[in-house]
């Protein structure tokens, strides 16, 4: 790995800051214990919210963690095609016995807040996704002795991510669940994604900082080959998604190695920005005609989700899961990153050997 992120984290291995209540403080802290770079997520927090969370990880651990945040969205969607969308789930909210949600809640998810917090109380990390924070931004950040990483989806998006000063960048490949973390949200581009070796390989000759592979990645053989393909360190979302630790719903972490959830989908229908999870009524229904409208979509359709949730109702869940879902072990944090260690270990030795012969 690179010095940058040896002095962070012994193990290339970083948690992916999984919004939703997914990263919850107790999963990142057993991945720092472990010798990887737990992270929580402060996606759709509050400032104050974010701040506890952040409170309650340092109480769990002396190791180094990274915070999470969206970049707000510039205001594209169609208010009529929103309205459209709407019309089409008052059946879910009347199955569910409850009111969509205000689409206009908010667009900036509390950002210069979480940023105001970070700058008063730094963390060792801070990481970007949805676009590239503003040069300043990133020198406040280094001031304040905080690395930043930013993720990006193309090798023209990490060179942006370079020129801006961050530190790292997360190579995040079309395999990955979850939100894709495209700079802009363009609809021409849905299901044009880069697979991730191709990625890495593509961002490692645009750019001079560490690269992180992001995309599907649930064994230490995988991280062996993203390592090979010139990453520094592998994140890993999905397989984190089953630990022990893990704030997601139990019906989430089931359906992962479920035959009733065979494959995974990058979809619209949860959030109005492309997003891969494992295919279910609700993405099936209605995937096919929600519109580019994130955050509205998000927000109307939140407390259906959280109704679905309540009722356990798994086809109502955003159950987001990248390809390797299928690979997913229940085991604690800590040990699903001994194991993986001892995996990589493995498919190193198996590397070197061959090469000898």
């Amino acid at each position: 790995m690179s010095s940058v992120l040896t002095d962070l984290f012994p193990h290339p291995i970083v948690q992916a800051p999984m919004a939703g209540g997914v990263s919850v403080p107790q999963l990142a802290a057993a991945v720092s214990d472990a010798g990887g770079l737990g992270f929580l997520a402060a996606g759709y927090k509050t400032a104050d919210g974010m701040y506890q969370e952040i409170k309650q990880l340092r109480g769990l651990t002396s190791r180094p963690f990274g915070v999470n945040l969206f970049l707000p969205q510039p205001e594209t969607a169609d208010p009529a095609a929103v309205d459209v969308y709407a019309h089409q789930l008052a059946g879910e909210a009347s199955w569910y016995e409850t009111e969509l949600g205000d689409p206009d809640s908010g667009r900036d998810d509390g950002y210069d807040a979480k940023l105001a917090v970070l700058l008063d109380n730094p963390v060792p990390v801070v990481s970007f996704h949805f676009g590239v924070p503003a040069r300043e931004v990133i020198d406040s950040l280094h001031r304040v002795g905080t690395l930043t990483f930013v993720t990006a989806t193309t090798a023209e998006e990490a060179r942006a991510v370079e020129r801006a000063g961050a530190d790292v960048v997360i190579a995040q490949g079309v395999e990955a669940g979850g939100h894709q973390g495209t700079h802009r949200d363009l609809p021409e581009t849905d299901g044009g994604g880069i697979g991730l070796l191709s990625l890495v390989a593509q961002v490692r000759e645009s750019v001079g900082i560490p690269v992180v592979a992001a995309g599907g990645i649930m064994r230490g053989a995988q991280i062996a080959a993203v390592c090979a393909a010139g990453a520094s360190a592998a994140q890993l979302g999905t397989a984190f998604v089953a630990a022990h630790e893990s704030g997601a719903h139990a019906l989430h972490k089931q359906a992962l190695t479920s035959p009733l959830h065979p494959r995974t989908e990058l979809t619209r229908a949860f959030t109005g920005r492309p997003a891969r999870a494992l295919v279910n009524r609700f993405l099936r229904e209605h995937g096919p005609y929600a519109p580019a409208a994130y955050p509205e979509v998000h927000h109307l359709t939140a407390p259906l989700r959280k109704a679905a949730a309540k009722a356990g109702d798994a086809q109502g869940l955003a159950m987001w899961a990248g390809q390797g879902h299928r690979m997913a072990r229940e085991l604690p944090a800590g040990q699903l990153v001994e194991v993986l260690m001892a995996e990589l270990a493995a498919a190193r030795t198996a590397l070197s050997a061959g090469g000898a012969r």
